[in-house]
């Protein structure tokens, strides 16, 4: 449609103009100004548009209806009029006639995105879900191209968030169906790790749109970080058979595989994208992973090493190598880490992880020193990049001690899931956690499973529901908690659970270390659940945690003094709960572990009331999965040189010793 259909009216731009914003304030206004311009400008096409609009925005859809519908006839190329004369049929409950103007506006412009998504919500609304959602998943093919929603999708690659949840929440205002900014909501959701709330979006999304193929992937990925591999791979299968072929796909898949303990299947499947993209350094890290954590060394090797070969700049590929503890780095393999570091153009990330990896290859040839400032450096990049508050953890531990005192425990006896499964294994990471669970998961009645999510997903679950401050955040809410409440959580968790579960014995191992920060709730939700925490001398624990980097979280690790504070705040806690719980939690020094193994072994399967058996001290010869840096270690038996490891490096060390205090010489039980 031309703005003008009468050059003579040299006002007609403007007159047309002052309509169109009377439509959004003044509808009555609006219309009689287009009636006022067609009486002198009989016919003028935008007029009779604007005419149209201004009726079925002040409620008079019938009329506005007689207007757009002789305006289609009269320009029935142009695809605007189709779509409001639809949204005026509609509002008049034609809906039928409504779907055909829409389906007319599409035909004329098929990336006519507004009239897409109008199109979408009608045909849901009348319960033509196949045809609503090819609608849907035609507006997303043509609406992110738009400005409206490519500016915030480029705020979101630019984590500049605040910005873009401004634009996203103004865009679900105006239209709450959009699929695409539901889509990008959770997208920032994503971002903030508030997993409940993309999932929410997501499934909303997928309610109207099940082929909007982006949303259904990052579903997969959300269903995954929320510990429920099982949907997750119902999503990726889902997504797997409109694209069988998928890199991104397969590796998804094979990842929840690994979430479902499904090892062997998840070697497969990246043994085949190996073949099928040979030069994807990616897939052969994570065939290395896999092949890790199930004992195969030589194929992890192999595999690790043909990362490096493809990519020699990537520092995170050089770091796998290094980080196998029955590998030690040649002189070549050092040479050429050394040399991207010399680089000027060496990304921040791989800078970070040739530090590491030269930080290991020289203090497996005793150059402590010169290893220490390699690992300095690495941490201190590192610690620039995450986002952590010391402050943070210290606050939590003093609320937990306000909270959740002996009283506090005593009049909540009885709640909770009757459950006796559990195991938890908590303490800081490094600390000799996964030598015990493999002691455990040596027993005939007891599984090993991996670092589980679900307790701190419980935890982070419970904190976005609640108000922002006062006594409803996590873990004050805890106190409101009742005993159905808390049965819930415990069955809930029981059931999660059961997707790791492969052996049917008595009772299985939750080794994820940071949940020594919640134990008021698992009292609270599996009062009858074991907890052992593993302890380790604080400097040697200190000293692994600055010598490793981890693939995500732990961000406390990479600073001397944050180390400190932080295993400071986690013997604050764990004595506090000493006093509020006596004899629930079972401490293990890591150090009589290894020096008095059969006794301290005997002494925690009788805190767990398992029998002893012989395998518990074999537990070398168990060819579990292990998914934890430490997966080489606990294939060999005890060994002593990490009680004396740190030594080499005490000279460095006073920034952590001095944080720690008196947590340095805590006492032992």
């Amino acid at each position: 449609m031309k703005p003008t259909a009468d050059s003579t009216d040299d006002d007609l731009a403007a007159r047309l103009t002052e309509i169109e914003r009377l439509l959004g304030t003044d509808p009555a206004a609006a219309d009689a100004r287009a009636a006022a311009l067609l009486a002198a400008v009989p016919g003028q096409p935008m007029a009779r548009l604007f005419q149209g609009i201004a009726r079925r925005l002040g409620g008079r859809p019938a009329a506005a209806a007689e207007v757009l519908g002789a305006l289609c006839e009269t320009e029935a190329e142009a695809p605007l009029p189709h779509l409001q004369l639809g949204l005026a049929l509609q509002e008049s409950g034609e809906r039928e006639r409504a779907v055909l103007a829409m389906q007319r506006a599409v035909a004329i412009r098929p990336d006519f995105s507004d009239a897409w998504l109008a199109l979408g919500d009608l045909l849901y609304a009348a319960g033509r879900a196949a045809e609503a959602d090819a609608a849907y998943c035609s507006y997303a093919r043509h609406a992110l191209q738009e400005p409206r929603l490519a500016r915030p999708a480029a705020l979101l690659r630019d984590n500049r968030l605040a910005e873009a949840e401004a634009m996203l929440r103004g865009l679900l205002g105006d239209h709450p169906t959009d699929v695409c900014a539901q889509s990008l909501m959770a997208d920032l959701a994503m971002r903030r790790a508030q997993f409940d709330v993309a999932g929410e979006l997501l499934a909303g999304c997928l309610e109207r749109a099940p082929g909007y193929r982006p949303a259904r992937h990052n579903y997969a990925v959300v269903l995954l970080r929320q510990g429920r591999p099982q949907e997750a791979l119902r999503q990726v299968d889902a997504l797997l058979a409109g694209d069988a072929a998928s890199y991104e796909l397969r590796t998804l898949k094979a990842a929840v595989l690994l979430r479902l303990a499904s090892y062997d299947e998840a070697v497969a499947v990246y043994e085949d994208v190996v073949a099928d993209y040979p030069q994807r350094a990616a897939a052969w890290a994570s065939l290395g992973h896999a092949q890790r954590t199930l004992g195969r060394l030589d194929g992890c090797l192999r595999a690790y090493r043909k990362a490096a070969e493809l990519e020699p700049g990537s520092g995170e590929a050089a770091w796998n190598l290094a980080n196998l503890k029955t590998y030690r780095i040649g002189d070549a393999e050092l040479d050429a880490m050394q040399a991207q570091l010399g680089r000027p153009d060496l990304a921040a990330g791989d800078r970070i992880h040739f530090h590491f990896a030269v930080g290991k290859a020289l203090e497996d040839r005793g150059e402590f020193d010169a290893a220490f400032r390699h690992y300095a450096d690495g941490n201190r990049l590192q610690r620039a990049r995450v986002d952590y508050d010391p402050d943070d953890m210290t606050r939590h531990v003093q609320r937990c001690k306000t909270l959740l005192t002996r009283e506090f425990f005593a009049a909540r006896r009885d709640r909770g899931a009757a459950a006796d499964d559990p195991i938890f294994v908590v303490g800081l990471p490094r600390s000799g956690s996964t030598l015990v669970e493999q002691i455990l998961a040596s027993h005939s009645a007891v599984e090993g499973t991996m670092e589980l999510p679900h307790v701190i997903g419980m935890a982070k679950s419970l904190s976005e529901r609640a108000p922002a401050n006062g006594a409803g955040r996590y873990p004050e809410l805890l106190a409101d908690l009742g005993a159905d409440a808390c049965s819930e959580l415990g069955r809930s968790y029981i059931a999660q659970i059961s997707v790791q579960r492969k052996m049917g014995t008595a009772h299985f191992i939750d080794k994820m270390p940071n949940n020594f920060a919640h134990i008021g709730l698992i009292q609270l939700m599996l009062p009858r659940a074991r907890i052992i925490d593993v302890r380790r001398q604080p400097m040697a624990c200190g000293l692994s945690l600055f010598r490793h980097l981890f693939a995500h979280g732990q961000y406390f690790s990479y600073s001397l003094p944050d180390i400190g504070r932080y295993y400071r705040d986690y013997v604050d806690l764990m004595e506090h709960f000493e006093l509020a719980l006596p004899g629930r939690v079972y401490r293990l020094h890591y150090e009589d572990l290894v020096e008095h193994t059969e006794c301290e072994v005997r002494r925690l399967l009788a805190y767990c009331g398992l029998p002893f058996e012989q395998s518990c001290l074999e537990f070398h010869r168990n060819r579990r999965a292990v998914s934890t840096p430490s997966s080489e270690q606990v294939r060999r038996p005890v060994f002593r040189d990490g009680l004396v490891q740190w030594r080499h490096f005490e000279s460095w060390l006073e920034p952590l010793r001095r944080e720690l205090g008196a947590a340095e010489s805590a006492k032992k039980r």
